[in-house]
């Protein structure tokens, strides 16, 4: 594996850089205060590129892989982590499924609209009941004639509400049972499909997380993606993807985090002196650096693998199980760095410790992180 970045992923980052200081920035708090889902930003970074990142050029995306990928999520997640977060559920996961688990005719239908923001995505998979026992959903889809019918409520849905198609994975057998589910594509618009209660969060508030109704929604089965029962199946290999954008999230966080306290700490004097200074100071800088530079070798690796078809199950754990955790604890010590400051909003710190939160728990909590490298470990 090569670390060093090539020409084209240099290009990339920059241009998301540039994109995230000029249209992200200057609006950060604006948008966090007001829960505001700022949709015009992501048509914006759709007529880029960057809603399609890894959709192929035929379907009207960029055509770029997984390390270009991730360069994009952390450079925005730099600046804020909620819209860093909406480009990654939209990418990884709505237009993720189709793109690995569509017929060509739906990928003909979706994935141009999706790849540049035309339409906005959502994907459900869990419920009120049921978040890591996702086999247990109670969201059902029954065959009738040639459409299914769909009845329940989906949760913790990033764009619940203001999506234009949402992947669905509902259950089409008995609970807990070997391939009882199926994946299918709702549209908006289409009648007994709805959106619910919009989460008011600690953090990433200007991503919108609402609740999926479906009463009675009935849908043609040529909305269904893949086979009958392998709606499971899918899920778990789009989370193995989705794991990256996470770790890709948290490592961008990170890095905003820190590149603020240690500017701060140069700044701030006390005892005529630099804060940087004082060894409880740089000691806390060098931990956060370290970590950061770990965080961004075990992503590198997963988006490596992933581009070269290799399994990845546990590097992907693994990397957002590392970076989530350390996007939290980067951000705890960079408050403490700003000491009172910190605790306001008038410095971006305390936002990144608001938002680091979530990905230590969306995309499979790291409880979960753990069992899935346990898992991968003693199977070798």
């Amino acid at each position: 594996m090569d670390f060093q970045k090539d020409e084209l992923t240099l290009q990339v980052a920059q241009t998301a850089a540039d994109f995230a200081k000029q249209y992200i920035r200057p609006y950060v708090m604006e948008w966090d205060e007001a829960q505001e889902f700022p949709v015009h930003i992501l048509k914006e970074m759709g007529k880029l590129g960057l809603m399609g990142v890894l959709v192929p050029e035929s379907y009207g995306g960029a055509g770029l892989g997984y390390v270009e990928y991730v360069a994009v999520i952390s450079e925005i997640a730099r600046v804020c982590g909620s819209v860093g977060l909406s480009l990654a559920a939209h990418n990884s996961l709505c237009t993720g499924h189709i793109l690995t688990f569509g017929n060509e005719q739906q990928k003909q239908k979706y994935l141009p609209k999706l790849a540049t923001a035309e339409w906005i995505g959502a994907w459900g998979l869990t419920e009120a009941g049921t978040g890591s026992d996702a086999g247990n959903m109670q969201t059902v889809a029954v065959k009738d004639g040639s459409n299914w019918v769909l009845n329940g409520t989906k949760c913790w849905i990033t764009h619940g509400k203001s999506c234009d198609a949402a992947v669905v994975i509902a259950r089409t057998g008995e609970p807990r049972t070997k391939n009882n589910a199926t994946a299918f594509v709702v549209e908006k618009g289409t009648a007994g499909f709805s959106g619910g209660k919009k989460e008011n969060k600690l953090g990433m508030r200007a991503s919108e997380t609402a609740e999926m109704i479906f009463d009675q929604c009935r849908i043609p089965d040529e909305n269904r993606l893949g086979e009958i029962g392998e709606g499971f199946k899918q899920a778990l290999a789009i989370l193995d993807g989705g794991r990256i954008s996470i770790a890709a999230l948290s490592l961008g966080m990170a890095r905003g985090a820190y590149e603020a306290a240690l500017q701060y700490s140069k700044e701030r004097h006390q005892f005529d002196q630099p804060i940087s200074s004082f060894q409880g100071i740089s000691f806390k800088l060098a931990d956060m650096a370290t970590e950061i530079m770990a965080s961004e070798l075990l992503v590198l690796q997963a988006a490596y693998r992933k581009n070269q078809g290799l399994p990845m199950t546990k590097e992907a754990a693994m990397a957002k199980y590392y970076a989530s955790e350390v996007a939290v604890k980067v951000a705890n010590d960079a408050v403490q760095i700003f000491g009172g400051y910190g605790y306001t909003k008038d410095f971006p710190v305390e936002k990144f410790y608001r938002d680091s939160k979530l990905c230590t728990i969306g995309e499979g909590t790291s409880e979960i992180q753990k069992i899935v490298i346990a898992r991968e470990v003693l199977r070798k």
